[in-house]
């Protein structure tokens, strides 16, 4: 559960829960009540905690590490089909956006090899 991956999560770190909650701009009793799992963070909450932790918000709800294979992952951000990653660059040169996609077209063929 998710009060036990923070516990975990908190004492790697050799953190209080005073320490931690206010890194985290919470209070103390706040996050007591998340490592015992008698109340659940909120989103905004789980942010924060996944980016202090540089973890997943997937990882804390459910203590996967990926939802799905780290390269499927990969495959689904870079495609530029899905417009994931290169949403960022509708503005870019063309040939910046050639340049990627020919990467992409790389990870592809090599990927049929495997």
């Amino acid at each position: 559960m998710l009060g036990e991956r923070l516990t975990k999560l908190r004492k790697n770190k050799k953190l209080t829960q005073q320490e931690l909650a206010k890194e985290l701009q919470i209070s103390r009793s706040s996050l007591s009540q998340y490592e015992i799992n008698k109340r659940q963070p909120d989103y905004e909450t789980l942010k924060l905690i996944a980016d202090y932790f540089h973890v997943s918000i997937d990882y804390l709800i459910t203590g996967d590490m990926y939802s799905e294979s780290p390269d499927e992952m990969w495959k689904e951000f870079l495609d530029p089909k899905t417009q994931i990653f290169f949403k960022d660059l509708q503005n870019a040169p063309e040939e910046k956006i050639d340049e990627l996609i020919r990467f992409w077209e790389f990870i592809k063929e090599r990927d049929k090899k495997k």
